[in-house]
């Protein structure tokens, strides 16, 4: 394994965090109904599969973690192709982190584009 691909990986894990919750509370804003983990992580994957934000796998340690400090709620229902899904939805708490996160994300990026040398989204 080279050492740029270990560098790329921690770089990219590191930089996927903050992200995926951020996503999360965004996808789940816009939702109309609430939403099971397996449909959500569909959410956060491009159409082609050629890019995901997060694994599958990795995704429920963070809606955990959301659920945990408020940001969400869930519900467990049964299901007729399987084991019982539990669903998401945003809190009013969440709505009111997601306004503070998207701020933030707002303004790192502009900042980032600034100092890589792009264009703002001002």
């Amino acid at each position: 394994m080279s050492v740029s691909s270990t560098v790329d990986r921690k770089f990219s894990r590191e930089l996927s965090s903050g992200i995926t919750s951020l996503a999360l509370l965004a996808i789940l804003s816009q939702a109309e109904e609430p939403m099971y983990g397996y449909r959500i992580a569909k959410e956060m994957s491009s159409e082609d599969m050629d890019f995901q934000l997060i694994k599958q796998g990795a995704l429920y340690p963070v809606l955990k973690s959301l659920e945990r400090n408020e940001l969400l709620s869930s519900r467990v229902e049964p299901s007729v192709s399987g084991p019982p899904r539990r669903y998401y939805s945003i809190t009013d708490s969440g709505r009111e982190a997601l306004k503070r996160w998207q701020a933030l994300w707002d303004g790192t990026c502009n900042l980032m584009n600034r100092i890589l040398g792009g264009d703002t989204h001002e």
